[in-house]
C-alpha cells in the first residue's frame, strides 16, 4: 500500500468501516478472544487451584511424618547415636531435630519451658526463631496443635508437639513448620506461565480469528458489494462461487445469483411487455388519428367508414386491455377456482361449441371420463383459445381434433389440427406475451396475447402447456394439469362460480363468438393467440 493509498479517504473510509464494533467480523473476533479469555482464565485459575490444594495436602502429609518420626524417637527414651536414655528434654529435642533432615522450606524448631531452643539448618525466608509472637504461640502448648501463622514471609502451617520426660520437670514443645507460599511458588510458577502462553495463544487467535472471519465473511460481502453495483439499467452484477466451498455461505451466494438471474429475466421481460404493450395500443391511436386527419366531414360516405374504422380500432384496444387485465389477474391466488367437474361433459359441450368458431372438420377424439377439481370457466376459455388459434391457421375444411384422457395423475386436454406447423425457432417463445411468429402464415387480429392466456390458465391449475409440431404437418397443443379427484357431488355442489357447468361453459364459448364490430371477424373477435403458426 502506497502513502497516496493510505491517505486516501476511501481507504480510510473502508477500514473504519471494517473495524467499527457493528462490522460482523470484528464482532466475530471480539467473540472469540472473550470466549477464549474466558476458557484460558477458568483453566489457569482450576489448575493452578488443584496444585495449590496438592501442595497444602503434601505439606500436611510431611507434618504428621515428621511428628510420627518425633513421637518414636520420644517413646524409645534412647539416643539413637549413643544407644543411652535420655538425660533431659532437651537432649530429646536436640537429637529429634538433629536426627531429621528438613526438606525445602521447612523448618524444624525446639522450645523449652517456653523459650527458643533449637532449630534446623535450612536457612528460611524469616528466622522464626526470633519471631516472638510466633514464640509465644507454640513455645507452650501441652497438647499436639496445628495451625497457620502469618509471617513476615507469608502464611506457615506449622504442627507443634509436646515433649516430656520422666525425672525432668522441663517441659518441651518440638515444632515442624512449612512456609506455605514459597512452597506453593511452583503452583504460582505454573499459572503464571499458564498465562503467558495464554496470552500469545489469544495473539494468535486474534489473527487466525481475523483471517477465518475474513474468508468466512466473503460472500456475504461479495453480496453486498454486488447489491449496491446493481442500478436500475444494470442488473448483470453476480457473486463468484467458482472457488467457494460447498457450504452454507456458498449454497448463500447461488442463492443470491439465482435471484439475482430470475430478477433480471423478470425486469428484462417486463421491460418487454411494455415496449410490446406501448407499441401495440400505439398502432391502433395511429390508425385513428390519422384518419381523422384525413376524413372529410362532407362525405357521408367517408364518414361512416371512417366510424366503422374508429370503433373497430377501439374495439381492439378494449379487447388488448381486457386480456392483459386477464394476465394480470393471472397472478392472483383467486384466478383458479376449482370445483368438482365431469370432465368427459365438459369435452363434449365445449366441442360443441367451439364448432362455431369456423368451417373444419371438427372431430371429437378421445375423452376422459371422470370428476376432478378443476376451473370449468379457466378451462373452457383456454380450450376455446387454442381452438381459436388452430381455426386462424387452417383453411376450410381442415381438420381439428379436440379430446381429453387420463394418463397417470394427469389430465391431457388437447387441440390437434393440420396446419401449417410451428417453426422451431418460433416454439421457445409461441407463449409469450406479444409473441408473434416469423413464418408467412396467416395472422389475426389478436394483440399475441391468447396462447399467454392459455398458459396463465394451466399455470393457475398446477400445470402446464405442451406444443408438438413439425412444420407442414400441424400442431398440438396439449394442456397437462394435475387429475384431482373430486369428492362426491350433490345436486347443487358449492362451487366458486354461479351457475352450472353449462352456464359458465356456454357464457364463456358465448364471449368467444361474439359479433365483432364492423371491419372484424368473429376470430378476431375472441381472445386469442394472434400470431406463430
Amino acid at each position: 500500500m502506497t502513502t497516496e493509498e493510505a491517505a486516501s479517504p476511501g481507504w480510510r473510509q473502508d477500514a473504519r468501516r471494517r473495524l467499527a464494533p457493528r462490522a460482523a467480523r470484528t464482532r466475530i473476533i471480539g467473540w472469540v478472544l472473550l470466549l477464549v479469555l474466558l476458557a484460558l482464565a477458568l483453566v489457569t485459575l482450576v489448575t493452578w487451584r488443584l496444585l495449590v490444594r496438592a501442595t497444602d495436602q503434601r505439606m500436611d502429609v510431611a507434618l504428621e511424618a515428621e511428628v510420627t518420626e518425633f513421637s518414636q524417637i520420644v517413646a524409645s527414651g534412647i539416643d539413637p547415636e549413643t544407644g543411652a536414655p535420655f538425660a533431659s528434654v532437651a537432649d530429646v529435642l536436640q537429637t529429634a531435630i538433629t536426627y531429621n533432615l528438613a526438606r525445602p522450606n521447612e523448618k524444624f524448631l525446639g522450645y523449652v519451658d517456653g523459650e527458643y531452643r533449637f532449630q534446623s539448618r535450612i536457612e528460611a525466608p524469616v528466622l522464626l526463631s526470633e519471631d516472638a509472637a510466633f514464640t509465644e504461640l507454640v513455645g507452650s502448648v501441652s497438647e499436639t496443635t496445628a495451625g497457620r501463622y502469618d509471617s513476615g514471609a507469608g502464611e506457615v502451617r506449622y504442627l507443634a508437639v509436646p515433649v516430656t520426660l520422666e525425672g525432668d520437670p522441663a517441659h518441651g514443645v518440638a515444632v515442624v513448620a512449612y512456609f506455605a507460599d514459597q512452597e506453593r511458588q511452583a503452583a504460582d510458577d505454573t499459572a503464571q506461565l499458564m498465562l503467558g502462553v495464554g496470552a500469545v495463544t489469544v495473539l494468535l487467535a486474534a489473527a487466525g480469528a481475523w483471517v477465518v472471519a475474513g474468508r468466512v465473511l466473503a460472500p456475504v460481502r461479495a453480496v453486498a458489494d454486488t447489491a449496491q453495483g446493481i442500478t436500475e439499467t444494470d442488473l448483470s452484477g453476480r457473486i463468484p462461487v467458482d472457488d467457494r466451498p460447498a457450504d452454507e455461505l456458498g449454497d448463500l451466494a447461488v442463492a443470491v445469483n439465482a435471484m439475482l438471474d430470475r430478477v433480471e429475466t423478470g425486469v428484462a421481460a417486463q421491460r418487454r411487455f411494455l415496449d410490446d404493450a406501448g407499441h401495440e395500443l400505439r398502432t391502433p391511436i395511429t390508425i385513428v388519428r390519422g384518419h381523422l386527419d384525413v376524413l372529410d366531414p362532407s362525405d357521408p360516405g367517408d364518414v361512416r367508414q371512417t366510424v366503422a374504422l374508429v370503433d373497430d380500432e377501439l374495439e381492439r384496444m378494449n379487447r388488448m386491455v381486457s386480456e392483459l387485465l386477464l394476465l394480470a389477474r393471472a397472478e392472483q391466488s383467486q384466478f383458479v377456482r376449482a370445483q368438482a367437474v365431469d370432465v368427459a361433459e365438459l369435452t363434449a359441450e365445449v366441442f360443441g361449441n367451439v364448432r362455431q368458431l369456423g368451417d373444419r372438420d371438427w372431430q371429437l377424439g378421445a375423452v376422459a371420463r371422470a370428476d376432478l377439481l378443476l376451473d370449468p370457466q379457466r378451462l373452457t376459455q383456454a380450450v376455446v383459445a387454442l381452438a381459436d388459434n388452430a381455426v386462424q391457421h387452417t383453411a376450410v375444411g381442415d381438420r381439428i381434433v379436440l379430446g381429453s384422457r387420463l394418463s397417470g395423475d394427469e389430465l391431457l386436454v388437447w387441440v390437434d389440427d393440420t396446419g401449417p406447423g410451428v417453426p422451431p425457432e418460433d416454439q421457445a417463445r409461441i407463449f409469450d406475451r406479444f409473441a408473434r411468429g416469423s413464418s408467412g402464415a396467416r395472422r389475426s387480429d389478436g394483440a399475441g396475447l391468447g396462447l399467454s392466456i392459455v398458459r396463465a390458465i394451466a399455470a393457475g391449475h398446477g400445470g402446464r402447456v405442451e406444443l408438438h409440431s413439425r412444420p407442414g404437418e400441424g400442431a398440438t397443443f396439449t394442456l397437462v394439469l394435475p387429475a384431482r379427484p373430486a369428492p362426491p357431488r350433490g345436486p347443487h355442489p358449492a362451487d366458486a362460480h354461479p351457475g352450472d357447468l353449462r352456464a359458465a361453459t356456454t357464457s364463456t364459448v358465448d364471449d368467444a363468438l361474439a359479433t365483432p364490430p364492423m371491419g372484424t371477424t368473429p376470430a378476431a373477435a375472441a381472445p386469442t393467440e394472434g400470431g406463430p403458426r
